[in-house]
């Protein structure tokens, strides 16, 4: 016997607006029956499970223990940049100077995640 995952959830004070931003960074739309104001709200990915952003009463107060990583299908460093001009905030880089690694960022509502190198970006730089 085993669980499937089913969605990923993301407390948050907007579920519809931070759905959006989600929708935004991923390319995927939010739950075609969403509604600003809604107190939950999905991301529909294209595969794997669900962005679930559920409205919760208290705000975000330490680091996530879990985060979403991403691999862009450009560069990692177009990506960041892409991310940021959506309202995402850069947490902690730690890009290397030889390509590898990856940048810390946080979504409008302090949730932290990782742009990590894109295929193109390990071809140039194996390590």
């Amino acid at each position: 016997m085993v669980s499937v995952v089913q969605n990923v959830a993301i407390d948050c004070s907007d579920a519809y607006e931070l759905a959006r931003f989600w929708s935004s960074v991923t390319g995927r739309p939010v739950g075609p029956e969403a509604r600003p104001g809604d107190p939950e709200v999905q991301v529909l990915l294209e595969e794997g499970p669900l962005l679930y952003f559920n409205q919760v009463p208290e705000p975000k107060t330490v680091k996530n223990r879990i985060h979403l990583c991403l691999r862009p299908d450009t560069t990692r460093e177009q990506e960041v940049e892409r991310l940021l001009g959506l309202g995402a905030t850069l947490v902690a880089d730690r890009r290397n100077p030889d390509g590898s690694g990856w940048a810390v960022l946080a979504d409008p509502e302090g949730n932290e995640f990782c742009v990590l190198r894109s295929a193109s970006d390990r071809a140039a730089t194996p390590s």
